[in-house]
């Protein structure tokens, strides 16, 4: 009836069969049809990039991203799944000019543009079909046949459709700012960009003496960019601080802020006691303004001059600190924001050194060097000429090129931006609708982010993406194209009709200005690739040329999640534009992801060798058994460390005991034929293990419903392995004897019935976390009995709790009975007594006294004869007491000797319950009130000779060790049982097969077999018994110190 089950826990192989079970039979596309009546719940696939290999990251936002989904799908909702691919941008440009061997902008161009654009469309796939097999070996369902694709022409006709909402609002601006900018690559990136590419790096800052003009006197200034110096116009000082005049021990006379005076200067002082400084006058900074000093390089005076702009003074500014160098510091406009805004509130001159690729140019002496390599150069020639003080080395998170890694410079020059500044009110109202999983980032680090959340720089100065849908006319006029067909409209080109919207074929379309009647070019720049991804709500319907009702209908999403480094990433830009055409929030719940570590905490790298391969890891544990790990290892948002001891300990403790539960059941239930169509689960004629079983089945299946239904995975996934270990290590252990009775009696049946229930409802509970394990259950248990079920367990329904079945009295008196177990088997450990040697008698000691069906358990399951609650055990046990000198000393001081004494004359039983009722014990010290907590107590338990407790709380239990000759021969008879067990299951005996049993050289052994025999025989399903000889599967045993030598054969 049912498939044998094989217990071999190497779950890989299954996988790959369910895999193509769904494949087959279109299982994902039947989910989808099933529920498309269903209330729409939409969920948001951030799209990856497929020029990219994934990573053990990925394993993590999959995973999650697929369970949520399946979840609401078994729910009833309509999940719209629609994969997406992420297709511009610079990590694309850079991959295909490494295959060409083109090193920047000038040399692509040099190859063309058409052919290097055709190179980068053929690349956004070279990875298409890993990333395929990826997500379908961990089990992540997504329509991947009908994906959104950044590149598209139509998704780009949605984006060109925003920006020219957002132009008409006059929020997409031209503006000459500071931008970061990456030389290598040659274009600037947005604020959320540079986030994700902080170094912390070591590096030299420059101590410069300026010369005063007209005095025998020097500024000292700050800088931790020595490359800018050339371009050096102006030094700043806080108008609000004090700064002196001093004569330095080094013969030099200086001006500087007087509270850094001996951070800077103290180190002059030759010998102890000697002055490194005399202060001669002191100054407001605004008494310093527009104090003249010698240009540092004469490069800067010629550009000044030539400008006709006055430069080489002293400005003020409140963004001066105290914190370091030496509270002056050098100023050059194109090189820093704060710089820029103090050029122009000056009128300083405009000087850049610096070319587009981040080299010096010809009018410096470092002309064609780059600007980080110039750093050193700079201060050797300015040391040879006595101005440079000091060249400290400090540390400093530095910006990189988060794709190239080339360090990003501040740079002045003409972008495109989006002014999200002024909607800045509208970001953070529409932020605290949303529901971030943990609250935290939402309000901290993202919310953070939004309260000083800057214009987004949008252009880029590159080849492939979006092209920015702005055309422009000599006589100045600019004009923002919103669909395809406004571009034919306004060109009267034909081609306009069917042209890619790529560069260079877009930029071929020119327009008739309709202000001069002259032709309107398209501006050079593409767009940043961060808005391809956050269009996608709209773009991927080509909303709202087409499917209006549809976008609507999904928007906004219900779910997203990523990793947490999004939070600057797509779940801003989503943010950003949903806000600006919507004005609401893009989605409901995110959830933020932690990162994957080694096992150490380290970030994962191949430079270091800790890289898990994705593919590798899956290979081997499987993909149900690592999307357990990282379901159940921690909270989402925090950081998983990832290695294989992990992943089996949370297979073994899960995915193998609901295994081996099932292989339980099937082995039995075939051997007995039992299907359960033919049966009803009639619940008020079940036992009390039944309806126990029953009651904690829907207490799990309500509390995993309402977990997932509020995002609390590890919550859910606990409470799944916590059922699963009672199923199994309580309810079935409890009820083999009743699956071996003889012949198909009502008892029999109601536990094949309880155990079929619970291990195809927790199956559907567990389907969309573990989805390959549970649709193995699925098929085997209930298609192969009723051929009308759904086809998977995926187009199942969530289980319903049936509330009548639950009994909280009966899970907290079964939950108070394992407390006492477990305090009872740990009597046993303490006393090394095993649990197959009987014990006379166990007293108790609990809140309330159990009924005689639960002490039968308890007596069962801990072998013992008879169970007695008292209300005291305290005749077995003694308590003394000692002061805790670490927290006592410090409370009472002088008192500590009377305290000694008043410990060892107490009562030791009296004072534990004080203790225990009132949480702390109370003392009369020579009048003086005294109360101390457990803390403050060494407390220790002396145990009656003959005697073990434990206690846990308000329940205690105490274990009678005396063991009578009776009980120890009782103990003889079950080590050989188990001894017989073993070696049935060690030859490869089939349950029901019948045996001989042969025991032969240890006299004291086979006189209790002799006199036991019955009852041996019985349990291990011998059907004879010979002593004095062994024959078949033979071993040597040591029976509590006797040695014997046994043997087994079938009959």
């Amino acid at each position: 009836m049912y498939q044998k089950v094989d217990t071999n826990l190497n779950f890989v192989d299954r996988e790959k069969k369910v895999e193509e079970f769904w494949k087959e039979n279109h299982i994902f596309e039947k989910s989808m049809e099933n529920r498309k009546e269903g209330e729409t719940y939409t969920f948001y696939d951030g799209p990856p990039t497929a020029n990219g290999k994934p990573h053990i990251g990925h394993v993590l936002t999959r995973v999650i991203k697929d369970m949520i989904p399946r979840y609401r799908t078994m729910k009833g909702y309509m999940v719209p799944r629609k994969a997406g691919w992420d297709t511009h941008g610079l990590p694309v440009e850079l991959e295909v000019e490494k295959k060409l061997g083109l090193d920047g902008k000038e040399q692509i161009e040099e190859y063309g543009m058409e052919p290097f654009i055709k190179q980068c469309k053929e690349s956004v796939w070279k990875y298409k079909g890993m990333w395929e097999d990826f997500s379908s070996t961990v089990g992540f369902w997504a329509d991947m046949e009908h994906p959104y694709v950044t590149y598209y022409d139509d998704y780009i006709e949605s984006e060109w459709w925003a920006l020219k909402e957002i132009w008409n609002k006059k929020l997409l601006y031209k503006g000459f700012k500071i931008v970061p900018y990456c030389p290598r690559c040659g274009t600037p990136l947005s604020a959320q960009e540079v986030s994700q590419g902080y170094k912390t790096v070591k590096e030299r800052s420059a101590v410069v003496r300026f010369k005063v003009v007209g005095e025998d006197a020097y500024f000292l200034a700050w800088t931790t960019t020595p490359w800018t110096l050339p371009s050096n116009v102006a030094l700043c000082v806080n108008p609000d601080e004090t700064y002196c005049k001093v004569k330095a021990a080094d013969g030099y006379t200086y001006y500087m802020a007087e509270a850094l005076l001996d951070k800077v200067l103290g180190k002059l002082a030759k010998e102890e006691g000697e002055k490194a400084y005399e202060v001669l006058e002191t100054y407001k900074g605004t008494d310093l303004e527009y104090k003249a000093y010698e240009p540092l390089f004469a490069c800067a005076g010629e550009a000044a001059a030539k400008q006709k702009k006055k430069a080489h003074f002293v400005t003020c500014d409140n963004y001066v600190t105290m914190s370091d160098g030496t509270g002056i510091v050098h100023i050059a406009p194109a090189f820093g924001e704060d710089d820029s805004r103090i050029g122009r509130n000056y009128e300083l001159p405009f000087v850049q050194f610096v070319d587009g690729q981040g080299n010096l140019t010809k009018e410096t002496p470092y002309a064609g060097v780059f600007v980080k390599k110039a750093d050193p150069m700079v201060l050797t020639d300015l040391d040879k000429e006595g101005k440079l003080f000091d060249a400290p080395k400090f540390e400093h998170d530095y910006p990189h090129c988060w794709r190239c890694d080339t360090p990003l410079i501040y740079y002045a020059r003409e972008s495109w931006f989006i002014k999200m500044t002024a909607v800045k009110d509208d970001l953070i109202r529409n932020n605290n609708t949303i529901n971030w999983i943990p609250e935290s980032i939402g309000k901290g680090r993202f919310g953070d982010w939004l309260e000083n959340v800057q214009d987004w720089g949008i252009s880029r100065n590159r080849y492939w993406g979006t092209p920015l849908n702005i055309w422009q006319c000599e006589c100045g006029h600019m004009h923002s194209i919103g669909s395809r067909q406004e571009l034919f409209e306004m060109s009267g080109d034909e081609k306009a009709k069917t042209v890619e919207f790529h560069r260079p074929y877009i930029d071929e379309i020119t327009l008739k200005c309709p202000e001069c009647g002259g032709e309107m070019h398209r501006v050079p720049e593409v767009i940043d690739c961060w808005f391809d991804s956050g269009a996608m709500p709209f773009a991927q319907h080509h909303y709202p040329f087409e499917n209006k009702e549809l976008f609507e209908q999904q928007f906004p999403a219900n779910f997203i999640s990523e990793a947490v480094d999004q939070t600057r990433g797509w779940f801003y830009s989503l943010l950003a534009e949903s806000t600006l055409l919507f004005n609401k929030a893009p989605y409901k719940n995110v959830i933020v992801l932690g990162h994957v570590q080694d096992e150490n905490g380290q970030k994962m790298s191949k430079s270091k060798g800790n890289a898990v391969d994705p593919f590798d890891a899956l290979n081997k544990y499987g993909a149900d058994a690592i999307r357990w790990y990282f379901y159940i290892n921690s909270a989402p948002w925090l950081p998983n460390r990832f290695h294989g001891k992990a992943v089996v300990e949370g297979q073994r403790k899960f995915m193998s005991t609901l295994w081996n539960t099932y292989a339980f059941f099937v082995l039995y239930a075939d051997i007995d034929n039992f299907d359960p169509t033919k049966y009803e689960l009639n619940y008020d004629q079940l036992p009390v293990m039944d309806k126990w079983l029953l009651s904690r089945l829907n207490t799990t299946v309500q509390a995993v419903d309402n977990d997932l239904a509020n995002y609390k995975i590890p919550e859910a996934a606990r409470s799944l392995q916590e059922f699963v270990d009672e199923m199994s290590n309580w309810y079935v252990r409890r009820s083999r004897e009743r699956f071996w009775a003889k012949g198909m009696e009502q008892d029999k049946i109601n536990a094949y019935m309880t155990l079929y229930h619970a291990l195809v409802t927790i199956a559907k509970t567990a389907a969309p976390m573990i989805p390959f394990m549970t649709e193995d259950i699925y098929q085997n248990l209930v298609r192969s009995v009723d051929k009308d079920a759904p086809e998977s367990i995926h187009l199942c329904d969530f289980p319903t709790v049936n509330e009548a079945w639950i009994d909280k009295d009966l899970e907290a008196d079964m939950k108070e009975l394992l407390e006492i177990v477990v305090l009872g088997r740990a009597c046993r450990n303490t006393a090394n007594i095993k649990n197959r040697q009987p014990i006379g008698t166990m007293y108790v000691k609990a809140e309330k006294k159990m009924s005689e069906f639960y002490t039968d358990i308890i007596a069962d399951e801990l072998n013992v004869k008879e169970v007695k609650f008292a209300d005291d055990v305290e005749s077995f046990i003694s308590y003394s007491f000692k002061p805790q000198l670490r927290t006592v000393g410090p409370k009472y001081g002088k008192l500590l000797g009377g305290i000694r004494q008043a410990l060892t004359d107490i009562n030791g039983t009296a004072a534990m319950n004080e203790l225990r009722t009132n949480g702390v014990l109370k003392l009369d010290i020579n009048g003086n009130d005294v109360e101390l907590t457990e803390e403050d107590l060494l407390i220790e338990t002396a145990q009656t000779e003959g005697y073990v407790s434990e206690s846990d709380g308000e329940t205690s239990v105490v274990l009678d060790t005396n063991l009578t000759p009776e009980l120890i021969e009782e103990g003889f008879v079950r080590e050989i049982i188990s001894k017989i067990q073993t070696m049935r299951k060690e030859a490869g005996f089939e349950v029901m097969d019948k045996i001989v049993v042969y025991a032969h050289g240890n006299d004291k052994i086979q006189d209790v077999m002799k006199a036991h025999e019955d009852e041996i025989k019985s349990e291990v399903l011998a059907d004879e018994m010979v002593l004095g000889e062994t024959d078949g599967y033979v071993k040597e045993w040591n029976i509590n110190k006797e040695a014997v030598t046994m043997g087994v054969k079938k009959l």
